[in-house]
Order: structure tokens, then sequence, then C-alpha cells
């Protein structure tokens, strides 16, 4: 099995090395294409007003001045010697679940992976706002080979990645893996910081909100919660069906 390696966090990042050894678990052949730096919550975009810089920095690993869509179309059209049979994004630092989904990279890459028709799975270590540091990746690097194997075993419709997200705990307290749908935040996570810098002239941070929630079960932000392993099917055709059939019918 060929497998290709993306994030968001940058070819630097700790979580690759995780994401690399969870992958080296499952196969031997695993290519790592990842962005130059960090590209947190650039989403699902691309870069087409710049041109692409590739580093070569090893046997089958890259750094690509560009977003992890980027990477991944980079990787599979241009790098690899022949198309991957699975592509793995993270391990990000920190979770990706409920609206969190639509700002990540990480699940972008994914997201990109499935476009071009490759089984895709993106992997997120949360962490607890009270101490996040040191930073604790034993739930990702001790489960995360066991669950993407187990994962593989699934036959997912077209369009269909897999979003898996580790509770912020040791390894030893992880209770299992459960299946979710995608979760709502009890309130807006963002705010806006306003700053004044040494000239006097206003700049602004988005900073997220440390607010306590009381998420639905049955959800991704409920499962982490309560120490689980969340795995949440997103499928990439967005039409409100229900809607659709209301408006046809008018």
């Amino acid at each position: 099995m060929r497998i290709l390696l993306t994030n968001d966090d940058g070819i630097n990042a700790p979580g690759l090395v995780v994401l690399e050894k969870i992958a080296r678990a499952l196969s031997d052949d695993v290519w790592i294409v990842a962005p130059e730096t960090e590209q947190s919550g650039m989403a699902h975009s691309l870069t087409l007003h710049d041109p692409l810089r590739m580093r070569k920095l090893g046997d089958k690993k890259f750094a690509v001045r560009g977003t992890p869509t980027d990477c991944v179309i980079m990787g599979v059209d241009h790098i690899l010697d022949g198309r991957p049979d699975l592509v793995l994004s993270g391990v990000n630092r920190g979770q990706n679940m409920a609206e969190d989904v639509t700002y990540s990279g990480t699940v972008a890459g994914a997201m990109e992976s499935v476009l071009l028709g490759i089984r895709s799975i993106a992997l997120s270590q949360s962490y607890s706002w009270e101490s996040c540091e040191p930073f604790d990746w034993s739930a990702a690097e001790e489960h995360g080979a066991r669950v993407v194997k187990d994962l593989l075993d699934h036959q997912l419709p077209k369009q269909t990645l897999l979003n898996v997200n580790f509770p912020a705990c040791p390894a030893s307290e992880v209770e299992e893996v459960v299946y979710t749908r995608q979760g709502k935040r009890d309130q807006a996570h963002l705010n806006v910081v306003p700053r004044v810098d040494t000239r006097g002239l206003s700049y602004f941070w988005l900073g997220f909100e440390d607010r306590k929630s009381n998420p639905a079960e049955g959800t991704d932000l409920h499962a982490v919660m309560h120490k689980k392993i969340s795995v949440t099917p997103l499928h990439l055709d967005m039409t409100d069906n229900k809607t659709l059939e209301k408006m046809m019918k008018a």
C-alpha cells in the first residue's frame, strides 16, 4: 500500500512525525509532501497567483511552499511515481470538529484527495485549554495505526472522507472508538481582539475563546470530551437535498 502524508502545521511539525509513525506501521511505501510553513486555517485553498516552490528533503520527503491542497495535487500529479492508495492528513495539533472542519487545512488535504479519487483520512489530536504544554500526542501515537487499519475495512461512497479526532488524555485513558456526526458549538468560538502597535495604529487578532459547552450525544464534540476517539464520515456534496426537493415542488 502506497501512502501519501500531508498536513497543515508544516513540514517540521511534531504531528507529522507522529503521522509518519502511524503510516510506517501500515506500509513501508510512505511519501511525505507537506507545506513549507504553517497553513492552519487555510481551508481548501489553492495557490493560483504565485508559483509553487518545492524542496526535496530526503527520500520520498518534500516541502512545498503552498497549502495542503497544493501539496496533495503536487504529490499525486507530479512527485509520486504512481498514485497513492491512501492519503493521511495530520496529525493536527488541536481538534478539527464541528465548525472547525470548514476552516481546517488538515481536513482540506483529505478533501482534495477524495476529489482525486483517493481514499483519505484526516487525523487531529485534541488538547486541553487548561494545560496544552507539554503537548500530549500519546493518544494519536499509540492508537492511530490501529484506528486507521480498522477504518480501511469500511467501504466508503465516493467523495466521502473520514475525520478522526483523538481525545485530550493519555493513551491509557482512551475509552473506545465511536462513530459520530459533526457537532455544533453552543456559542461563537472566535472573537476579534483589537490591539495597537508601537506607532499607534490599530491591528486585530482573531482569537479563540475558551468556553465550556454541553454538546449533544453522538457528536464528535461529545465523544472527544468523554475520552473517546471520534470518527466522522464527511461528504463533499453539500447539497441540502430536503430543501432542494421542497423548492422543486413549490
